[in-house]
């Protein structure tokens, strides 16, 4: 069986080093047998992928690759805190907001890439409750942010 960091290279990807947080906060936090993570932005590189509004700036398609980098960056923040994602039991909660338009009701397809991240990296242990949210603006001006609740 594969591990899920082997699973992210046979999608010709990685865990991306940790996002440093953008105020007084740390990127997750374990308590008991959870790992919650802070929201984590579309960072890569030490940079945004894209800002502004889903449904005007950002296309729904960039959405869901900046959603999918908001999910890289949350499992980054839960290797750091456990030291090994084959210790994931199961991914507990996704909650991805998405800064839109008004007229924009696609929020589930664009937090969809996250939930099909996680059940390609996770298998069913990546299989979780979801909160897909709309919200007016995200720190930075960032399209979409995303947390993560995780049983280890």
């Amino acid at each position: 069986m594969n591990t899920p960091e082997e699973r992210l290279a046979e999608l010709g990807l990685a865990v991306p080093e940790v996002a440093k947080p953008v105020a007084v906060y740390v990127p997750a936090v374990r308590s008991g047998n959870h790992v919650f993570t802070s929201g984590q932005l579309p960072m890569r590189s030490g940079e945004l992928m894209a800002t502004g509004k889903v449904g005007a700036e950002v296309s729904q398609e960039e959405a869901v690759a900046c959603a999918q980098q908001c999910a890289l960056n949350a499992i980054a923040a839960v290797k750091a805190e456990i030291g090994d994602l084959a210790l994931v039991k199961r991914v507990v909660k996704v909650v991805c907001f998405v800064a839109s338009t008004p007229d924009f009701t696609g929020q589930p397809q664009v937090a969809n890439g996250v939930s099909e991240l996680l059940g390609k990296v996770f298998g069913e242990a990546g299989v979780h409750a979801r909160s897909a949210v709309g919200v007016p603006v995200l720190p930075l001006d960032a399209p979409v942010e995303v947390e993560l609740m995780v049983e280890v």
